[in-house]
């Protein structure tokens, strides 16, 4: 199944992943073809879940017990670029190409 210009740039732009190349391109066709598989898949009679838990009728949680903290400054010297104490994630977002270019590149794949 080819994939549209269209949804390629929607895809980057919720993801923030670039799919210019024909690798990328030919990953998400792959992944796209996996998940087709699921259409094959007979769920009549078969009645939606809450939680592949549901036969529990007591979900046990942990406690939350703090044991370390108070290391921000030590988190934020692994951070490419931060503004006051918050990562900027993803750093720099990829450059998105015109829709014309993206239309030849996808030709050629």
């Amino acid at each position: 199944q080819k994939v549209s210009v269209e949804v390629l740039e929607h895809l980057e732009h919720l993801a923030l992943v670039d799919f210019r190349d024909l690798e990328g391109v030919e990953r998400l066709q792959k992944a796209i073809q996996f998940a087709d598989q699921l259409q094959e898949v007979n769920t009549d009679g078969v009645e939606p879940m809450d939680s592949v838990l549901e036969d529990r009728w007591c979900l046990y949680l942990r406690e939350d017990d703090v044991t370390e903290g108070n290391c921000t400054k030590e988190l934020l010297e692994n951070a490419r670029e931060k503004v006051e104490e918050y990562f900027v994630a993803p750093p720099g977002n990829i450059p998105l190409p015109k829709l014309e270019e993206r239309e030849t590149f996808l030709q050629g794949s």
